[in-house]
């Protein structure tokens, strides 16, 4: 029987060394690599030749599944997000699909709060300044005692809050899923809808998942009910955000300040507005970039694998019946 032939896509998995590395190489596979996300198009190209994809964010489309088969018998996902993959159009055709979730959360929250305190207190514009000779002092704000608006609370959600409170910030929540223990001992005001809780902010922070209902599920509508100077941080999904919306209240300055860690299309042109505004800061998506973070995502995406092929009942399934 000839080796099973492996998809490999995503590049945190690739560029961070650990101990997935020589879990994967340990087995009998023939690895393909590749630099991903990978559009529908590159994807279509490879498809119909793997066993498995180990993928990161790559568009994996029916048309996609259609060609993958009959000889793709898995999807093993590098993380939670699974809004590039059609869910459904792997149900019917009966392929599974496993990811690895409760291994980023602290990262990510960890990265949330360092995008919301550089924005703050001006630290891009400062250090730029000081390694250009100038000793440019700007005055910033404080996070103390703000109120926080937390869209989803989720595990990254539930730690974003846990540093807010840190910060004795006045923390507001609305989201699908509410765990009512953890918000009463973490004094968090719950809201019946987003519109409420809006007016109530100073600083609104984006944890929940990408669906057709939470497209730009932050518009110019829902911009234009914070409170004049607010901040938004979105290290979830770019698409939860209407750029040019941001855009426009950035200039006008209802918003005094945009933090993001993901973008509506990645990478995004180099010319885009957002990445040179001066009241935003962006980074390339690396939320959960870090030495630790990487090895435990990679270890539980390669054991999901290994483990279906083997027959093995430690995989964590994202859409088992």
């Amino acid at each position: 029987m000839s080796a099973k032939r492996i998809l490999l896509t995503t590049t945190s998995y690739q560029d961070t060394p650990g101990e997935h590395h020589d879990l994967l190489n340990s087995q009998d596979y023939e690895i393909v690599r590749e630099r991903g996300p990978l559009s529908e198009a590159r994807m279509l190209e490879l498809a119909g030749e793997f066993d498995g994809f180990l993928c990161g964010d790559d568009d994996i489309t029916d048309a996609v599944l259609a060609k993958a088969q009959p000889r793709l018998k898995v999807i093993s996902k590098y993380g939670i997000g699974l809004d590039k993959i059609d869910l459904g159009a792997c149900k019917e055709r009966r392929i599974p699909v496993l990811f690895t979730p409760g291994v980023n959360h602290t990262t990510v929250a960890e990265h949330t709060f360092c995008l919301l305190l550089a924005l703050v207190r001006n630290l891009v514009e400062s250090v730029n300044a000081t390694r250009e000779g100038k000793w440019k002092r700007i005055t910033g704000n404080e996070l103390w005692q703000k109120r926080v608006g937390v869209v989803g609370l989720g595990r990254i959600g539930q730690e974003m809050v846990k540093r807010c409170r840190g910060f004795e910030m006045e923390v507001h929540g609305f989201g699908n899923y509410w765990p009512a223990d953890f918000a009463q001992q973490q004094n968090i005001t719950r809201h019946a809808s987003l519109d409420a809780m809006l007016p109530h902010i100073d600083i609104l922070s984006l944890h929940t998942m990408l669906s057709h209902e939470t497209r730009h599920l932050i518009n110019a509508e829902r911009i234009a009910k914070l409170p004049k100077g607010a901040i938004l941080v979105n290290t979830s999904r770019g698409e939860l955000v209407d750029s040019a919306a941001v855009l426009a209240a950035l200039d006008s300055g209802h918003l005094s300040g945009y933090a993001a860690d993901v973008m509506e299309v990645e990478p995004p042109p180099a010319d885009h507005l957002l990445l040179r505004h001066p009241k935003a800061i962006i980074t390339p998506h690396i939320g959960s970039r870090t030495y630790e973070s990487v090895p435990r995502q990679a270890m539980r995406a390669t054991r999901n694998l290994i483990n279906y092929f083997n027959g093995d009942d430690d995989v964590l399934f994202a859409n088992k019946d």
